[in-house]
């Protein structure tokens, strides 16, 4: 074995891509197979999103509408049926506050929480949490629990 006899293993070598840049004389100079003028000529080229050759995009040809207000205060809803699954599965015994809900997966810390309405409450429960229906908040009470808003 010498050095004009080696080559790599069987499957181990990749073609090479083509080479550009190298000269008039390796056929792949001047342009470098880039063409002449435009943005994909130059160098740092990169075409935005949405960019569909120059035609006006679809994000500006649908027009803007509605309206969002900055205000907003978005509430994570847990109907009264969940609680009583807490209940009954003895993950809950008489309190409910925004900690437990957090340990049992139903609101995460920096949620703002409201106990809605729907479903049937058995068990009587102090919960205190930031805002109730108010269906949420007579069926709590008719249990003999007790509603408090934070």
């Amino acid at each position: 074995m010498n050095l004009s006899n080696l080559k790599p293993a069987e499957g181990a070598a990749n073609k090479a891509g083509k080479i550009v840049g190298r000269g008039q004389g390796s056929g792949k100079g001047g342009t470098s197979t880039r063409g002449h003028k435009g943005a994909k000529s130059r160098s740092g080229y990169s075409k935005k999103v949405g960019f569909e050759g120059g035609q006006m995009p679809l994000q500006r040809r649908v027009p803007k509408f509605g309206f969002t207000n900055i205000n907003r205060k978005e509430y994570k809803g847990i109907n009264l049926e969940k609680l009583q699954e807490l209940v009954d599965s003895k993950m809950i015994k008489d309190v409910v506050t925004l900690d437990t809900l957090i340990e049992n997966g139903l609101a995460r810390k920096n949620d703002l929480v409201k106990i809605l309405g729907n479903g049937e409450l058995k068990a009587s429960l102090k919960v205190s949490v930031h805002k109730f229906t108010a269906t949420a908040k007579a069926a709590i009470e008719a249990a003999g629990g007790e509603a408090i808003s934070l």
